[in-house]
C-alpha cells in the first residue's frame, strides 16, 4: 500500500487497513512512522512557539549559557531532532511495555505485531495532534485504532486487546500520580509555613 492510502485507511477504516499491512516489515513500518513524526514535528513546533512564546526565550537563554550566543534557529532544529528521536525511542520502549501486557492477555504473534499496531495506530495523533483540542480527540482515536491493531495483528479478542492497553497505560499513570503526591507532600512538609505578623 502507498503511504497516503495507508494514512486514509488508518484514519477511516483501520480494521481493513491492519489486515492489509499484516506482512509489513519493521523497515516499512519505521519509515511510515518516521514520516508522520517529521510532519508532526514540523507542524507542532510553530504552534508551540506561538502558544507558549516563553519557550523561545528558554531556547535563547539555554543556548547563551552553553556559549552558542542567540542561535534560536539552531535551538528549534535541536528541539525538533530531539522530538523525532524521542518519538522513535518511546515507540520501541512503549511497544515492549505494551507487548508484555499483550502477551499476558494471550497475544502470541510476537513483539513486531505489537510494534506495528502502535506505530500505525498513532496515525491520527501524529497527523492532527498539533491542533489544539482536535489533538486530544485524535489521541483518543489513536488509542482506539491501537486496540483494533493489537486485536487484528495479535489475533486476540477486542476485550483482551483493550485490557492489555488499559493496563499498559494505567499502571505508569498511577505510578506518576503516586510519585507526584509523595513529592507534593514532601515539599509541603519541608517548606516553612508562613506566619502572619500582627
Amino acid at each position: 500500500m502507498e503511504y497516503l492510502e495507508m494514512i486514509k485507511g488508518f484514519m477511516l477504516s483501520p480494521v481493513e487497513t491492519f489486515r492489509n499491512v499484516k506482512d509489513t516489515s519493521y523497515g516499512d513500518t519505521l519509515v511510515y512512522f518516521l514520516a508522520l513524526v517529521v510532519i508532526n514535528t514540523v507542524l507542532t513546533l510553530p504552534v508551540m512557539l506561538l502558544t507558549f512564546p516563553s519557550m523561545g526565550t528558554v531556547f535563547v537563554s539555554m543556548f547563551q549559557r552553553l556559549g552558542f550566543g542567540t542561535l534560536t534557529a539552531f535551538g528549534n532544529v535541536l528541539f525538533a531532532v530531539t522530538m523525532i528521536i524521542g518519538s522513535l525511542v518511546f515507540l520501541f520502549i512503549g511497544a515492549a511495555w505494551v507487548h508484555l501486557w499483550v502477551y499476558l492477555f494471550g497475544g502470541r504473534k510476537g513483539y513486531r505485531e505489537t510494534f506495528k499496531a502502535l506505530a500505525f495506530g498513532d496515525t491520527p495523533a501524529l497527523l492532527l495532534g498539533w491542533i489544539p483540542l482536535v489533538g486530544m480527540l485524535a489521541g483518543i482515536w489513536s488509542l482506539v485504532i491501537s486496540v483494533l491493531g493489537i486485536r487484528e495483528l495479535q489475533e486476540i479478542s477486542t476485550n483482551r486487546a483493550l485490557g492489555a492497553l488499559i493496563l499498559a497505560v494505567m499502571i505508569p499513570l498511577l505510578i506518576v500520580i503516586v510519585l507526584a503526591a509523595f513529592l507534593f507532600i514532601a515539599y509541603t512538609e519541608s517548606s516553612p509555613v508562613p506566619v502572619a505578623v500582627i
